[in-house]
């Protein structure tokens, strides 16, 4: 874990060019956790500025927020490695995760070839011929090549009006080839964990799978205020 604790890991390519926030747990009479800034000189208690990520983003200006002065903490690197939840000295400051009071959302399509094979999956149930069977009668209905199903055209509506008629509703219809793209909560307001944290994960998962994803977030006047991939 260590290794992917230090700035060199976690800082985007430009380093501390652009404007960086966060959040990190400030010991003291009495601990707490506090707004930070990310600078090229070290961390920054923005408290006095905005006491919660939440407020920050909702600011006429955020920017000339997370540019104030504030307190110095300490470096980043002590940080960064004082955030692994094994090796972590309550004493000193550590990170947490960079949001607060904002609900975090998900959002995205499932391919529509993907989505047919868990909609199979789903009703055939382990049973190889009722699959073929499934992917037979689909095939008839859209032709054989299944990547060419465009979301939310006539064909993917009857496609999926279809297998509705056949009990074979899934919700990867409404995602793969629905019109919309599904949006879902992904974790309520201060309950992520932050960089360094120990997590669950099930006993029998032996393997993950990263994929890129593109950040935002947004203010409560719908405003994209952050951006990160």
């Amino acid at each position: 874990m260590q290794d992917h604790l230090t700035s060199k890991a976690v800082l985007p390519a430009d380093g501390t060019r652009g404007t960086l926030i966060g959040r990190a747990w400030l010991p003291g009479d009495p601990p707490g956790p506090a707004v930070v800034a990310i600078r090229d000189d070290g961390v920054f208690d923005l408290g006095r500025a905005a006491p919660t990520v939440s407020e920050l983003l909702n600011a006429a200006d955020p920017v000339a927020l997370a540019h104030s002065e504030g307190r110095r903490v300490g470096d980043l690197e002590k940080i960064l490695a004082n955030s692994a939840y094994d090796r972590r000295d309550p004493d000193l400051p550590w990170l947490l995760a960079p949001c607060d009071l904002q609900a975090i959302k998900a959002c995205g399509v499932t391919f529509a070839t993907s989505m047919l094979e868990r909609v199979i999956e789903e009703q055939a149930r382990g049973d190889a011929s009722k699959a073929d069977a499934i992917r037979a009668m689909i095939t008839d209905l859209i032709g054989t090549d299944l990547s060419r199903i465009v979301p939310g055209s006539d064909a993917a509506m009857r496609l999926k009006a279809h297998l509705i008629e056949q009990g074979a509703w899934s919700q990867y219809l409404e995602v793969g080839i629905g019109k919309d793209a599904e949006v879902f909560t992904k974790c309520p307001p201060m309950a992520a964990v932050g960089t360094g944290s120990e997590i669950g994960i099930l006993s029998d998962s032996h393997w993950n799978i990263r994929e890129p994803e593109l950040v935002l977030a947004i203010n409560a006047r719908g405003r994209i205020v952050v951006v990160r991939s």
